[in-house]
């Protein structure tokens, strides 16, 4: 009988823009105070990319710092897929155009557009690529400029985000990798939280209509953490697994107090949750990613341990999964 085939984690990588934007920054021009938004998001700053730091330039600066740390040439690569609600062209995706730029070969490329559960939804799709022998390695990367899309004029809003991109190679392997993964959508609430598209800008009967942002933040509130508890459930009886089986968590950046709901239900401390929305905001896609390499880097997550990841987003989508190290 032949052994089953996992999907292992093998790098990380990560960009963060070079502006660095803080609370007090914000309230220049915003009506908003940086003690106002500590306590509501635990925000102090943000990243907001410029210039040359497009979609694709931080997608491709975190692809090769993942591809350098996994010891992994471009040309091992047999999938590539990009989550990101923010490409800098409709068409073609960024995935294609990253595919090129690292001069990975001919192989499947393409955007996933999941918004902040982007990440858990790309691990879930390498998942099948991966056990069912279609491709040896994958490139899976996050990359969001979010700043583009922000109404300054809704201070609820656009103190929330931040820019950057977060990348991860996987690869096969007989050991224990992804153990489970489980991706959810209800598009009933759609009208939560969404951003219309900017082409047309005028619709047939001459009204134009906004470009960016608009979110009912203590709807889409409730039904994160309602939904996110129950996601948790879902991950560990599905992986024969108990919360005190974590080492850590590692949840889409959003809102502190979403977060520590989390933990609760995991009965995890704290101190086992990665948390970088303090500094990098919500840049939804690229946040667990992007958490996962600063905790991998700093030294934090270890060979070995077990790790939850978990996001909820527009859509509204939701999903996760629990992976060894």
């Amino acid at each position: 009988m032949s052994k089953k085939t996992y999907m292992r984690l093998l790098g990380t990588g990560s960009y963060l823009p070079k502006k660095i934007v803080t609370n007090d920054d914000l309230s220049q021009f915003v009506e908003t105070s940086d003690e106002w938004i500590k306590q509501r998001v635990g925000i102090h700053s943000r990243h907001f990319a410029e210039g040359e730091e497009t979609t694709l330039f931080m997608a491709e600066a975190a692809a090769k710092k993942a591809l350098e740390a996994s010891n992994t040439e471009p040309n091992e690569i047999g999938l590539v897929l990009v989550a990101t609600a923010t490409a800098d062209y409709i068409m073609p995706s960024v995935a294609s155009t990253l595919q090129a730029r690292l001069g990975i070969p001919s192989c499947p490329a393409m955007d996933i557009n999941a918004a902040c559960s982007g990440f858990v939804y790309l691990v879930d799709i390498a998942k099948q690529y991966i056990e069912n022998g279609a491709c040896k390695k994958v490139l899976l990367v996050a990359s969001e400029r979010l700043s583009r899309i922000l109404d300054w004029k809704d201070r609820t809003t656009c103190i929330l985000f931040g820019d950057g991109a977060g990348a991860t190679i996987f690869g096969q392997s007989d050991q224990p990798g992804v153990v489970t993964s489980i991706i959810h959508s209800n598009g009933n609430g759609c009208d939560m939280l969404n951003i219309k598209n900017s082409i047309p800008d005028v619709l047939y009967d001459g009204s134009a209509y906004a470009t960016y942002m608009t979110m009912e933040g203590n709807k889409v509130f409730r039904h994160a953490v309602a939904a996110l508890s129950g996601l948790v459930t879902e991950l560990l009886d599905d992986s024969d697994l108990k919360g005190s089986d974590i080492d850590w968590l590692v949840p889409h950046q959003a809102n502190y107090r979403i977060i520590s709901a989390a933990a609760k239900k995991l009965k995890m401390p704290m101190d086992r949750v990665v948390v970088t929305l303090d500094t990098h905001g919500n840049t939804s896609a690229a946040s667990i990613p992007l958490a996962l390499d600063y905790a991998v880097r700093k030294g934090m997550i270890v060979r070995g341990e077990t790790i939850l990841l978990e996001a909820f987003g527009a859509g509204l989508v939701w999903g996760g999964c629990i992976l060894k190290y």
